[in-house]
């Protein structure tokens, strides 16, 4: 080897480590510059292609994130993250069908990542297929049964089709799994107002409020509560909710 290829190599390396510097502290144009100048050593080096495409998605310009990830790829198809990130990237840009092919992909090389299959529920949502959405979430919550994300989403679909049961089943769920998680008081409230039970609706509406304030959906469930105490006292249906753990 000669001396300038290896002062090349080296400056090239030395240009990666800064660049893994501020990536890590979030420093994404400063990394990019560092990256870039990497390159100029480096021109077959995934990992620094992979690095590029993270930072410039972070920067929010996908188009750049997505070039540079397809060379990652390229270079080097055994990385189930490369394969990950680019499905992010084109779940962002709202083209779920290559998001689904890149899932695909990494869940081949990282089969018992529940991000990844979280991710690829999320893609078939996105490509209008919610049934196949909701079965790759009830797999997640049987193979991974602590995963908040599955249990929200899935039960966020069967609300959608009123099946408001079923949804507060796994929205009850969910708190057990992670009872600091105050945001669910509000879906859990909606549930029961949906299913009658004002009293229960209230309860959880006013939990919600208590815990998150400043949320944007306060404002409106104070009216709620508001309207449901106007409401004619009436007896709650009695239709017993099934209430079992998943």
């Amino acid at each position: 080897m000669s001396p300038l290829v290896s002062s090349k190599n080296i400056a090239g390396k030395t240009f990666k480590q800064k660049g893994d510097i501020f990536k890590a502290k979030n420093s994404y144009k400063e990394a990019i510059s560092s990256y870039l100048n990497a390159l100029l050593s480096d021109r077959n080096n995934a990992e620094i292609y992979f690095s590029l495409g993270v930072c410039y998605k972070n920067q929010g310009k996908l188009d750049k994130a997505i070039e540079n990830l397809e060379k990652a790829v390229l270079l080097e198809n055994e990385n189930y993250e490369y394969f990950y990130e680019l499905g992010l990237c084109h779940l962002k840009e709202e083209v779920p069908c290559k998001a689904i092919k890149c899932f695909i992909q990494a869940i081949q090389l990282e089969p018992e990542n529940p991000e990844i299959i979280y991710h690829l529920g999320l893609a078939h949502e996105q490509c209008g297929e919610p049934d196949m959405a909701m079965m790759i979430y009830q797999k997640l919550i049987e193979n991974s049964p602590s995963y908040l994300g599955a249990y929200l989403r899935k039960s966020y679909l069967l609300s959608k089709m009123g099946l408001y049961s079923q949804a507060l089943n796994l929205y009850l769920n969910a708190l057990k799994i992670n009872p600091k998680y105050t945001k669910v008081y509000s879906e859990i409230g909606m549930c029961f107002d949906k299913l009658g039970k004002a009293n229960e609706a209230k309860r959880y509406y006013r939990k919600f409020l208590s815990a998150e304030p400043d949320d944007e959906k306060a404002t409106k469930i104070m009216h709620r509560i508001e309207n449901l105490r106007k409401l004619t006292p009436r007896k709650e249906k009695t239709n017993s909710v099934n209430l079992s753990i998943v």
